[in-house]
């Protein structure tokens, strides 16, 4: 009778236990395919990459990728939006009350820590762009577009309050884009030219250094 109670006890807790895994097994498998299409995407591009590559890659049938992505394109697009969460989470962050400088100076390193960490996102979102955006025009049309103006917004209240002199936003947003991501874009270019890249601290140090005293020095307020 007491095992019965006791077996009947731990049938709950196993079954969860055993759904917990499932989950987590799934959760790991999806990251495995997402990983994979996102190294075949950033070299051979969505069109120069096979469904069957990326399988290979993540060590999964084909059949099972195509049961957590419906197609190659469905699979291209949420690397893509899983790649601009991560990009735009730090400018997500611009508030009127913080200190505008130091606020400018942080983004530039947590940009150009993408590029030292991301490398291959940064050239893949490159890719997308030069050829026009095909899949990821919504995309860039809706949310990229209200984030980046919204927070125009505030870099022009920093602006009206004197905290940093007058420049146009959208192009304070862009000069930081290029210029981080070119260490990861042209990262080749990098290490031809100055044999070195972001991966040693001292390069990467220097390379931050330069950059937020060149940009900063645009928008320091008058005293």
């Amino acid at each position: 009778m007491s095992s019965k109670i006791t077996s009947g006890n731990t049938r709950p807790s196993q079954t969860l236990n055993s759904g917990t895994k499932r989950s987590q097994a799934k959760l790991d498998k999806k990251s495995a395919i997402m990983k994979a299409a996102l190294e075949l995407f950033s070299r051979h591009g969505v069109k120069g990459t096979r469904v069957e590559k990326i399988a290979a890659l993540a060590k999964v049938s084909k059949t099972n990728l195509l049961y957590y992505f419906k197609s190659k394109e469905q699979l291209y697009i949420e690397v893509m939006q899983q790649l601009l969460q991560v990009w735009l989470a730090p400018l997500a962050s611009f508030n009127e009350e913080q200190d505008a400088v130091e606020t400018i100076k942080d983004y530039i390193r947590v940009k150009l820590e993408l590029s030292r960490d991301h490398p291959a996102e940064s050239r893949l979102f490159c890719m997308e762009m030069l050829h026009g955006a095909p899949l990821l025009e919504e995309q860039l049309k809706l949310p990229l577009k209200e984030l980046v103006d919204s927070k125009a917004m505030v870099i022009n209240a920093w602006i009206k309050a004197g905290k940093i002199a007058p420049v146009d936003p959208y192009h304070l947003i862009f000069t930081i884009w290029s210029t981080t991501q070119h260490y990861a874009d042209f990262r080749i270019q990098i290490e031809s030219i100055t044999n070195n890249s972001l991966d040693d601290p001292a390069f990467f140090k220097s390379t931050l250094n330069n950059l937020q005293n060149i940009i900063l020095q645009g928008v320091q307020p008058s005293q």
